[in-house]
């Protein structure tokens, strides 16, 4: 999502990859741009607003990169804000260049490109205290008087230097160009920044801590052992430590619909905010908190600095599948969202490796998932526990993930022997130093998340529920002298226009298992997936227990194990989700690709969820 610019004059905050220039931006703006530690994380340039008082300045965040050179989709889309501007305005007046102290030399080549655009540069050093863990001296004076622009020494993740540099920033006064370095070929450029490098930074001893870590992690075996660990640890962590949270959420949901029930007199709306909106809505939001604890994890796992290892790792495994290493970082990221993820495979230089990636992305288990799974599992897998006290739910939550992964590899696999044939390229890949995540990032992202997946709940989730209500609220049942409250009830929602359409779509989902009702859901789920979460809320709220106890409890009258597993396995590999398939169209600059995603999905899911059926008995 981007931020209108309020004014003309902005700051384009630029660095070389893994730099923390990510993590600046966030202390400087706030809740703005998801933090990253890996090269291809920052894929367009996003909008903050930085202010102090009456004073505020528009800065925007480009992509990590080292150099202006057009190799890269990330180096094109910085040259272009540096020299054409963002959105129709005009080209950045100043510019916040970020370099990590211990890749300063990488730092200075990039700076050295950025001089010639004659435009202001205040240059900004993070990661001084790994330099000073290293027994190292840095000589921030010095490097400001050699480029001639004023140097701030900052620890973004602890804040140490930011109300300084914040202060200059929101300064009103102009600032100095930087003085010219005389140099014009790549090799002058690169000899000049190791000199210069040189000269302001020295090391004294190696980083024996990251060595060690490194020799396990890093290690064929062992380190695919650690992955499988961390993973496993992942999804148990998930069903875990949210249900407490969980639990609240439904307590105030029940409360809320009792309160609702007791004030509003009015039959139809006493029906809309309860059955519609309540029911609906907070059959979704009650996932919140699993919502929550993914992203939480993931950005841990990023800022500790083990993720760009695990891609690393993995690479290997890639390699199998006739993918490059960069195709993880788009796939690792779908699981989050399959939306972000197909926008970053922009750091894949190889058009055919891209447009793969781009097809299998929507296959990773993305967070919208989650909430269908998280029901659908508790509905036909028993709470049990196993050896060591693990989750059987938990375990068969980790094989959803395993599974869509591998079969999204495989589809891969096919493709590049098929359809797009070529060369695989090879995977550079630079890790950033092992460091305690930052409180302040990580609340940042989990609450960026998190209010994200409110307002989709708040928007799409809302209308749809709305209008899902006002299908099955019409037209009206006149109940029998005799009919109880339940019989009224389900005569009313076969005979609503919900279920009319859900009927005439069925038999098209009847091998599968699907009755009306869980037609409906699917159907809905097309314009987002926890619809389908709404969707059975609405359906199957005909008790006063406690909204997601209930809807469980519905959800076992009716639902058997094969079908539950064959429901699953159709969520698993369908592409349910419109703005994946215009995101996909706006990437490949083409419907073909868009329908033939939306196409192949489909029949993969359908010919899964049908095999499951019938051999689940």
């Amino acid at each position: 999502m981007h931020t209108t610019l309020s004014q003309v004059d902005y700051v384009a905050c630029i660095g070389i990859p893994n730099s923390g220039k990510t993590t600046l931006f966030n202390h400087l703006t706030g809740l703005r741009q998801k933090v990253g530690n890996f090269h291809g994380v920052t894929v367009e340039p996003n909008v903050g607003i930085l202010k102090a008082n009456e004073t505020s300045l528009s800065l925007i965040d480009l992509p990590g990169t080292y150099s202006l050179d057009h190799y890269s989709n990330e180096e094109e889309i910085a040259t272009s804000v540096l020299l054409k501007g963002l959105y129709g305005n005009s080209k950045p007046s100043k510019i916040l260049f970020v370099c990590d102290a211990l890749n300063l030399d990488k730092g200075l080549f990039l700076y050295s490109q950025l001089i010639t655009l004659n435009i202001p540069i205040v240059f900004v050093v993070t990661m001084i205290d790994e330099v000073k863990k290293q027994q190292g001296n840095f000589d921030d004076i010095e490097l400001s008087h050699t480029l001639g622009c004023p140097v701030f020494c900052i620890v973004g993740q602890k804040g140490i230097g930011i109300t300084e540099l914040r202060s200059y920033l929101l300064d009103t006064k102009e600032w100095t160009n930087p003085q010219s370095i005389d140099i014009f070929t790549l090799e002058e450029r690169i000899a000049w920044s190791r000199e210069t490098a040189s000269n302001i930074v020295s090391i004294r001893k190696n980083d024996k801590i990251t060595q060690i870590i490194d020799s396990i992690v890093l290690h064929p075996i062992w380190g695919f052992a650690v992955f499988l660990g961390v993973m496993f640890l992942f999804f148990q962590s998930i069903f875990t430590f949210a249900i407490p949270f969980m639990d609240g959420i439904d307590f105030v949901l029940s409360w809320l619909s009792n309160q609702v029930t007791s004030l509003i007199t009015i039959k139809w709306l006493q029906d809309l905010l309860v059955d519609g909106i309540i029911a609906g809505v907070g059959s979704v939001v009650v996932f919140l908190p699993q919502i929550a604890f993914l992203f939480f994890l993931i950005t841990v796992l990023e800022e500790c600095g083990y993720l760009s290892r695990a891609a690393f790792l993995i690479d290997r495994i890639m390699g199998i599948f006739n993918l490059q290493g960069k195709s993880f970082i788009p796939l690792l990221s779908s699981h989050a969202c399959a939306i972000p993820g197909i926008m970053s495979t922009r750091i894949i230089s190889n058009k055919n490796e891209r447009l793969v990636t781009i097809l299998i992305a929507p296959l990773m288990t993305c967070s919208a998932r989650l909430p269908v799974y998280v029901l659908l599992i508790s509905v036909v897998i028993p709470s049990s526990l196993v050896y060591f006290g693990i989750s059987l739910q938990g375990i068969v939550l980790a094989s959803l993930y395993f599974v869509a992964a591998i079969v999204g590899l495989l589809v891969a696999k096919l493709l590049k022997s098929t359809l797009f044939k070529g060369t695989v390229e090879p995977f550079l890949l630079e890790f950033p130093p092992y460091r305690f995540p930052s409180i302040k990032n990580v609340y940042i992202t989990v609450a960026t998340k998190s209010l994200d997946f409110l307002k989709s709940a708040g928007s799409i989730i809302l209308l749809f529920s709305i209008f899902l209500w006002f299908l099955t609220y019409f037209p009206r049942y006149s109940p029998n002298q005799n009919d109880s409250v339940e019989t009224t009830k389900q005569i009313q929602l076969e005979q609503s226009y919900a279920g009319s359409i859900g009927k005439s779509i069925q038999p098209i989902f009847a091998p599968l298992g699907f009755d009306w009702k869980i037609t409906i859901g699917v159907i809905g789920s097309f314009a987002a997936r926890e619809v389908f979460i709404s969707t059975l809320g609405q359906i199957y709220n005909s008790t006063t227990e406690e909204n997601d106890t209930k809807l469980r409890n519905e959800l076992q009258k009716h639902i058997s194990l094969s079908t539950g597993l064959s429901i699953i396995a159709f969520y698993i590999f369908a592409l349910q989700c419109v703005s994946t398939i215009v995101v996909i169209k706006k990437e490949t600059k083409s419907w073909k690709w868009a329908l033939f995603a939306f196409g192949y999905m489909f029949v993969l899911a359908y010919s899964v969820s049908l095999i499951v059926k019938n051999i689940v008995p």
